[in-house]
């Protein structure tokens, strides 16, 4: 508690550096007929001392255009010969890049021109409060590894089984390039650990998203974004990092099983490559990932009410290699059209070896060896093609993309259950191959004080699944709940979003109705489920309000409404084996959560730095969750996903970044917040009827994360971060708390071409997930002593 305060205090001598954005500002000159006048010289002028900005004549339209200013208080005067010079203010803001100042009259006579109000903004905690933008460069204590390694680092992210969340959420929607593919998952996030770091540019956090962007995900969005040259000529990067994780045994495996990985290799070589000339963009990313991995070894201790006791290790090695190649071409046909053409491979090879040994409660007696081995291949395919039409006026724009999606998985399963009685054989196979089909319609209009977005969406995606059941001796499989699912989703969307900015208020107004149809078709000789469908009409606003309280300083008010459709595969109805005596399964009948989310920030920055605060409340109804129950005469539980009534969080988040000196820059982020689920009650299905009655459950959590990076001498750079997750709420228990630091180092060589780094996770290899959970008729508590210690050495050079 002593250092949590500690923190506390240090966060109030910090900031964070904000990031100037561009604007360019347009207009049109006209005299008192409405005739266009060419050849009109432009000025722009510093209100302080008048001093000369930037200039451009008009073109023979009428039409100019004055690109790169940044944001601040000008004076706009137009001068031609034989008509009056006239002069108007003009305040370039931060929340637009393009500004239309509209038709500007010049008379032969004096003439009293109204002031004229623009806008515009950015930053890494965007003027408008609404996003963060960090670059992977930065992030020296996770490079070499997968953007959900360095993600983890990230201020305002945080992450638990895999999964990244915001504000105590997983519920977010992750992009790529500003698009849903299945490469992270459609609607929520999926394989990020497997999408190398070494191909991203920046990453985008956007807590408040407007009516533009998809209605799924409550917490947010995380937009990653590939790097893309744009040199001219022939220029690349050529890297490689090598690495190993698992040095040292957290804990010993339990007697009677396989060993636990060791000293697990990572490698991962990567080339970019960019050709541009003329009206040609030729770009080429290509990355291999290869690691081994500990990737689960959990210890668990299960009581049960009539006096059972068991105690079990789930040890899952895994080896993964996976190959990614994004390939494309730009056609710049003119100064108003240019087309892109690209397309992503991805295939992700997984083998996981697996025991799971069940002892009694002295653990002198072994009950069952549970061994499996998975293989699995992921492949994915993305075919993209965009067009995009810049009207004569500046940051007038229409883009219109076309985005397919193929992604299958290819499971095969094989178990050896070993009984003290006999030993079985058995083994099951999938197969989901999913079709996504996008096509998107976006529209931009600057306007003298902000700008007009408009657009349509169509969405259709298919997923047909097959199962299928290869039983052996006294197979404990449910070889019933196999066959066939088809999963398929229609979604139409329209919105509207309005951005209006004075010289001392901004507002952002939007709107987006999405209607959704979802139709599940089962095998119908599923012993418990049957086929399902749902479908709504919705609409999803977004409101922000903001007030500049003076150059530095001010606040802003933010209200969405959101929603967290189910994934196919939250739905799916075969039971997953991953773990012998813990089934997860689906549930057809698993319904849209909604959200509501209210958030008031303020922010303040100075010479060296940045300070941003929010107070947020969200309010979810029908949540999504995962429920275990037991069934009479087994101690097999079954965790299904239901909707178990409402659920709230409120919190206060802080981010900071001060130059504390030449040689180094701290970096804070403190989120607390109380989550808090009310009593419900539901019906497990499978494999049979059981009943949950949840009492109403809330807890105080929150995280702390300190980056604190270091300018040293000689071309160099060094990271160290310092990550505190407090005791969490999770269905029908909570996690504890856990505390790591990453530490990494990089040097330019070779005149600046090379860059070396060094880096290690978890230094004091004291990160572990522990967990307690408490059911109708059992409750376990469980330790994973996962692999999170990693030391990697990397090398890149650009040509």
């Amino acid at each position: 508690m002593k250092y949590s305060l500690l923190l506390l205090s240090v966060l109030w001598q910090l900031s964070s550096k904000a990031q100037s954005s561009k604007t360019t500002l347009s207009g049109t000159v006209r005299d008192a007929t409405q005739s266009a006048l060419p050849f009109v010289n432009v000025t722009l002028l510093a209100v302080k001392d008048s001093s000369l900005v930037a200039g451009t004549i008009t073109n023979e339209k009428g039409m100019f255009s004055i690109g790169d200013i940044t944001p601040g208080k000008y004076i706009l005067r137009c001068s031609y010969t034989g008509f009056q010079t006239t002069e108007q203010a003009v305040l370039i803001g931060r929340l637009s890049n393009f500004l239309d100042l509209g038709i500007l009259t010049l008379n032969p006579v004096a003439a009293a021109l109204n002031e004229v109000t623009v806008t515009a903004k950015r930053s890494a905690v965007s003027a408008a409060m609404d996003k963060k933008t960090f670059s992977l460069a930065g992030n020296i204590s996770q490079a070499g590894g997968s953007v959900l390694d360095a993600m983890r680092n990230l201020p305002g992210i945080t992450s638990q089984d895999g999964k990244l969340q915001l504000r105590g959420s997983d519920k977010v929607m992750v992009l790529i390039d500003g698009k849903q593919t299945a490469l992270t998952g459609f609607g929520g996030q999926a394989s990020l650990e497997n999408i190398p770091a070494s191909a991203i540019e920046k990453i985008e956090i956007i807590n408040n998203p407007s009516a533009r962007y998809d209605a799924n995900g409550n917490a947010g969005i995380i937009n990653i974004i590939f790097k893309k040259e744009k040199k001219e000529g022939f220029n690349g990067k050529l890297g490689i990092s090598a690495g190993a994780g698992a040095l040292w045994i957290k804990k010993e495996n339990y007697p009677g099983i396989r060993p636990q990985y060791q000293a697990t290799p990572k490698i991962n070589p990567s080339l970019s490559l960019n050709y541009r000339k003329n009206k040609t963009n030729i770009f080429l990313q290509a990355d291999n990932m290869y690691t081994k991995t500990l990737n689960k070894n959990e210890f668990a201790d299960r009581f049960y009410d009539n006096g059972d006791t068991i105690r079990q290790q789930t040890k899952r090695n895994r080896t993964t290699n996976i190959v990614t190649v994004r390939t494309g071409v730009d056609w710049f046909k003119d100064a108003s059209n240019t087309f892109t053409v690209s397309g992503l491979f991805s295939s992700e090879s997984i083998i996981d070896r697996g025991d799971e040994p069940f002892f009694n409660a002295s653990l002198k007696e072994q009950q069952r060896l549970w061994q499996f081995l998975e293989d699995e291949v992921k492949t994915t395919a993305t075919a993209t093609a965009i067009w995009q039409h810049k009207f004569a006026q500046p940051g007038r724009l229409l883009n219109i993309n076309f985005n397919y999606t193929f992604h299958r998985e290819d499971e095969k399963y094989f178990f050896t259950n070993i009984m003290p009685s006999f030993t079985g054989l058995d083994s099951f196979a999938l197969l989901s191959d999913e079709h996504v089909a996008d096509l998107n319609l976006d529209y931009i209009h600057p306007l003298k004080y902000g700008r007009f977005e408009t657009g349509l969406k169509f969405r259709r995606r298919f997923i047909p699944v097959n199962m299928q059941f290869k039983p052996g001796l006294n197979s404990p499989l449910d070889t019933k709940a196999g066959g066939r699912a088809d999963y398929s989703e229609t979604i139409p969307a329209i919105y509207a979003n309005y951005v209006l900015e004075s010289n001392r208020y901004e507002l952002e107004a939007g709107m987006r109705a999405e209607y959704v149809h979802v139709e599940y078709d089962v095998n119908p000789d599923h012993p418990v489920y049957k086929s399902d469908r749902y479908h709504y009409l919705q609409p999803f606003v977004n409101l922000r309000l903001g007030y500049k309280i003076d150059e530095n300083n001010k606040i802003s008010l933010s209200y969405n409404r959101r929603v967290d459709r189910p994934n196919e595969v939250d739905i799916r109805i075969f039971p997953k084996y991953d773990d012998a005596e813990i089934i997860k399964v689906g549930n057809p009948a698993l319904r849209p959560q909604f959200t509501s989310n209210f958030e008031l920030g303020y922010k303040t920055s100075w010479q060296s730095g940045n300070f941003f605060a929010a107070a947020y409340y969200k309010h979810t109804n029908a949540t999504i969750t995962r429920i275990g129950t037991v069934v009479p005469g087994s101690t097999i539980i079954y965790n299904v996903f239901q909707n178990a009534g409402n659920s709230y969080s409120y919190g206060l988040e802080f981010m900071i970044s001060q130059e504390a000196a030449k040689w180094a820059t701290i970096n804070l982020n403190l989120n607390g917040y109380k989550n808090i689920i009310d009593a419900f009650s539901i019906v497990n299905k499978y494999p049979v009827e059981s009943i949950y009655d949840a009492a109403r459950e809330d807890i105080f959590s929150g995280n702390i994360k300190l980056n604190i990076n270091f300018h040293l001498p000689y071309q160099a750079e060094a990271q160290l971060t310092a990550i505190y997750q407090a005791p969490d709420l999770v269905p029908q228990g909570k996690t504890f708390e856990r505390f790591s630091i990453d530490a990494g180092v990089k040097k330019q060589i070779q005149q600046g071409k090379g860059e070396l780094f060094l880096n290690a996770t978890d230094i004091a290899n004291t990160l572990q997930l522990k967990r307690e959970i408490k059911g109708n008729g059992f409750r376990y508590t469980s330790t994973d002593y996962y692999e999170t210690q990693v030391f990697r050495l990397g090398y890149a050079y650009k040509f």
